[in-house]
């Protein structure tokens, strides 16, 4: 053999290039935009958090109570407690703020109120969402709710400024329905309303 170094041919695959940190920046990129266009998606079209900031709606919600509201296919029984924009005709409360209510008469129904009773169609309207005894407050009108639209009242009747005052709110400006509330008391929990 000669003193002749014999040369090794070159590997058929190349190395990789070493990582590029941009790659890695732009990648991060890509996952936080995708998040926050979801989580903006979500909020507009699927479910909403809102704040509670009185006691119109007390015991059930109570003040700076977060609640979870749906947005999409909810349905309006009597009963359902939605969060709603605040209505055009009120000269006494800023416009731009949503109100929380239980709905309390349905298109078309004819509604008042004789002492404590509230009165749908003539027959007595059962409230197993108030406590016994709870005073109404300001006495209903008798009226015929307008087709598509809703009847809304406080769970506080004494403290709520609602329907009584207002009249009936149209279905186009109901937000959504409360379903969930998340915190209560500084503290998370997890109460269907």
């Amino acid at each position: 053999m000669s003193d002749l170094e014999v040369e090794t041919p070159p590997s058929a695959t190349p190395e990789p290039p070493p990582p590029r940190r941009h790659h890695w920046a732009v990648g991060w990129l890509v996952v936080i935009i995708v998040a926050l266009v979801v989580s903006v998606l979500l909020r507009l079209f699927v479910v909403q958090t809102f704040y509670v900031p009185t006691a119109s709606m007390y015991p059930t919600l109570q003040i700076g109570d977060r609640i979870l509201v749906q947005k999409f296919d909810f349905s309006l029984p009597r009963g359902a407690i939605v969060v709603f924009e605040h209505p055009k005709d009120d000269p006494e409360g800023p416009l731009n703020e949503d109100l929380v209510k239980r709905v309390i008469g349905l298109p078309g129904e004819t509604i008042w109120s004789e002492g404590n009773t509230v009165y749908i169609d003539g027959k007595p309207l059962a409230e197993p969402w108030l406590p016994k005894g709870t005073p109404l407050g300001d006495p209903i009108t008798r009226q015929t709710i307008p087709a598509g639209e809703y009847f809304m009242m406080g769970d506080n009747r004494t403290d709520s400024y609602d329907s009584r005052h207002w009249g009936p709110i149209p279905r186009s400006t109901i937000i959504g329905r409360v379903f969930l509330i998340v915190w209560r008391h500084g503290h998370p929990v997890f109460d269907i309303p």
